[in-house]
């Protein structure tokens, strides 16, 4: 049988000639009154919420299906591929059935499926009833300036070690801001990495499982000196860049020493607002970095200083002057002008409106979302010492701590 005699026969038994018959209203655990309607000839289905409306392509929905021949149900991998989907899928039935879930019907298989209604509301891509997304940013990031040094978390390490909701309130600021602080850690060596263990996993680089900051009569990198340091991203010389940093503080009773922070995505946002042809070149264009400061690496990347997603979002930032080797693939007719965002942006970076300036105590901590703050410091010098000691890790392990932790504590509440 072909898809138009299979189409007829299915619309005769199911369907009115608009293909309305299946509409079904509704009302799930999440208060959305939903009301489904099948859409040109099964190609597409429209869910009406309380508030919008939502449409959803059969092809989508076969692909989305969470029944057990799809999705193994223990660990939620798909068990089919995309050949595995008829090209001519469409949609035969639909029906809202126990107020939570959207059981499917697809043709040209005879295959069926059901769908939680509250999974398809939060996973809707239909926006074209909504107002367009001008943020520059994912919903979860809020920027700051300089004003933002007294809200800053700072949380207790006993707290976040013992208390679930404590590491989670303390994780979400990270994820939110790009920094937390933590105070209480054990003044012992390597205690960085103990942190790390309450999220995720060390990245180790050829700088070691941690690394010390102090200075060094022969240093391989600058930031093992007593000179300041203009904020920047670490290691835009790698591919891909560690996603968080680590600052544990042993001793810090030299004369200076403060540690600086800039919110990367603001000195963007303001570029962006001041000059967008300034922006679209820092965004456009690969910058080149490099590292060559041991005998065991040599370490190169090429990216964009500021770094955007398909939709336009900002995602990543790199800035660091001291790893920025010769730009070659911005295009001569764009260099001086490339130049004067590139200087635009240092200015932004070293400006008092921007950076947040404080100085850690033995057994204070501080993190750092590599990909978008940038960290500094004053110089110091006198009597006394400046011992720090920094590690790495990645953002995936802390965004999916995150999700655990979020989905334990509602289980647990719950019951």
């Amino acid at each position: 049988m072909s898809r138009a005699e299979y189409m007829t026969e299915s619309m005769t038994a199911h369907m009115t000639a608009e293909m309305t018959a299946d509409m079904t209203d509704r009302t799930n655990s999440s208060g959305h009154h939903v009301s489904v309607n099948i859409l040109n000839g099964g190609s597409e289905i429209a869910l009406q919420w309380h508030d919008k409306a939502s449409r959803y392509h059969a092809i989508w929905l076969r692909d989305n299906g969470q029944d057990e021949n799809t999705r193994n149900q223990a660990n939620h991998q798909k068990l089919i591929t995309i050949g595995d989907i008829p090209e001519t899928v469409y949609v035969e039935n639909a029906v809202v059935i126990d107020d939570h879930h959207l059981k499917l019907g697809f043709g040209p298989d005879q295959w069926t499926t059901t769908i939680d209604l509250d999974w398809l509301h939060s996973h809707r891509y239909d926006r074209q009833d909504q107002n367009p997304d001008s943020s520059p940013f994912a919903d979860n990031v809020t920027t700051w300036d300089s004003d933002f040094l007294n809200d800053i978390t700072r949380s207790d390490y006993n707290a976040v070690l013992t208390d679930p909701e404590a590491l989670l309130k303390w994780l979400r600021a990270v994820d939110r801001y790009g920094v937390a602080i933590l105070s209480g850690l054990p003044e012992k060596n390597a205690a960085v990495l103990d942190v790390i263990d309450l999220f995720g996993y060390i990245r180790e680089t050829n700088y070691g499982e941690y690394f010390e900051i102090r200075s060094e009569t022969n240093p391989i990198n600058l930031a093992y000196t007593s000179i300041g340091l203009q904020s920047h991203t670490d290691n835009p010389y790698r591919d891909p860049v560690p996603g968080l940093q680590l600052f544990g503080c042993l001793e810090n009773n030299a004369e200076g020493g403060e540690s600086v922070v800039v919110d990367g995505f603001r000195v963007a946002e303001i570029i962006r607002q001041e000059n967008p042809q300034w922006f679209d070149l820092l965004s456009s264009y690969n910058a080149q970095f490099e590292y060559h400061g041991s005998s065991d690496a040599h370490l190169r990347a090429s990216r964009p200083m500021i770094e955007c997603g398909p939709n336009g979002k900002i995602i990543h930032i790199r800035f660091n002057n001291r790893s920025c080797t010769a730009l070659t693939e911005i295009p001569y007719d764009h260099m001086e002008e490339y130049y004067r965002a590139y200087r635009r942006f240092g200015d932004l970076v070293n400006s008092n409106q921007l950076e947040v300036i404080f100085k850690l105590e033995p057994g204070q901590l501080f993190i750092t979302d590599n990909t978008r703050v940038l960290h500094g410091r004053t110089g110091f010098s006198g009597s006394g010492s400046r011992w720090m000691q920094g590690a790495y890790a990645d953002k995936d392990s802390l965004k999916s701590k995150i999700r655990v932790l979020e989905q334990s504590l509602n289980s647990t509440q719950q019951e």
